[in-house]
């Protein structure tokens, strides 16, 4: 029996297949997209040579790695019948990391997340039928909280469905928590809500060069376009992906949901992380509504002023069980 994992080709997918690997036995049922299995591995290949060396690779995939050439938004992910019903047969739990985070496009977010959420669990639902499920996870956001302003958001109470979503990423992310409520209702089930995930706490290494980017930009400006005292809930990759695989392999994990976040003890402040060379945003007002830029005459004549666009994030403190124990 093995573990279906999703997105292992992805970034924070390849720390959840690199502590499968290294921490456990299982054997791994790894959908990705590809048209051989040349390229599948070379894609795998690609993603964990942050993790370890090429023959520690070959070795993993070529002993515990069942690779399934698909697609998550195609129907029984594009697999001939023969091929999925071993899907079915083999798995025994699964780990749902999978998803569009293109906060621009809802067609993308509608298409991957909804659709491919959904044939996840239509997988989940069969093979629990056939021999009984041991544990589905599903990799969520904090993001499913809406929009608010200096709150702290606690697990149970995170999902408001009165409160406007930031974005397609975060609307459609509530929706799959939603969708594995309802649809795996007899099936365990455990959902992980990260945080802003960024990089590792040990490497310099990555592969999220979007971030490098953004990094890239703050370094170039006049002055930080922040309020020195915000705080800003950042996780490393190798955190998150512990804490996922670690839980999903537990026999009874305490709680249902876990917020994979800095938690209150640890948040960091813009202060005490930016260098020393930069300088803040003065006198930056909360903005509590969906953009994050303002929209006010003082701040028009201040971007005008400075030649720089002046905007004051919106932010939540999402309180962690893990500092309370798993």
């Amino acid at each position: 029996m093995a573990i279906f994992l999703t997105g292992s080709t992805g970034y924070l997918g390849s720390y959840l297949a690199a502590g499968l690997f290294r921490g456990h036995r299982d054997s791994l049922n790894l959908l990705v997209r590809a048209k051989s299995q040349q390229e599948a591995r070379e894609r795998l290949w690609q993603s964990l040579q942050l993790h370890m060396n090429f023959a520690e690779f070959q070795e993993h995939a070529g002993s515990r790695a069942q690779i399934f050439l698909g697609d998550l938004t195609d129907q029984e992910f594009g697999l001939v019948h023969d091929e999925y019903q071993n899907l079915i047969q083999s798995t025994d739990s699964l780990i749902h990391c999978a998803a569009s985070l293109n906060r621009k496009s809802e067609k993308q977010c509608l298409n991957v997340n909804l659709r491919g959420t959904l044939e996840v669990i239509q997988l989940a639902r069969r093979a629990h039928d056939h021999h009984g499920l041991r544990r589905f996870s599903h990799v969520s956001t904090v993001a499913v909280a809406g929009t608010r302003q200096d709150e702290v958001v606690q697990e149970d109470t995170a999902i408001d469905w009165t409160r406007s979503d930031y974005d397609p990423y975060a609307r459609t992310k509530k929706f799959c928590e939603h969708m594995v409520h309802q649809l795996l209702p007899d099936v365990s089930r455990t959902i992980f809500r990260p945080a802003i995930v960024l990089g590792a706490s040990r490497r310099p290494e990555t592969t999220q060069f979007d971030m490098v980017q953004a990094f890239s930009v703050l370094a170039s400006l006049p002055f930080l376009p922040l309020r020195p005292a915000d705080r800003i809930d950042i996780v490393p990759a190798d955190y998150v992906g512990k804490a996922i695989v670690s839980i999903h392999q537990k026999d009874a994990p305490a709680y249902p949901r876990y917020h994979l976040s800095s938690g209150l003890r640890n948040l960091p402040r813009i202060d005490r992380r930016a260098r020393a060379s930069w300088r803040f945003a003065p006198d930056l007002p909360a903005f509590a509504g969906r953009t994050f830029f303002r929209n006010d005459e003082l701040a028009l004549a201040q971007e005008k002023q400075s030649g720089t666009r002046c905007f004051a994030p919106q932010s939540f403190l999402a309180v962690s069980c893990l500092e309370h124990g798993l």
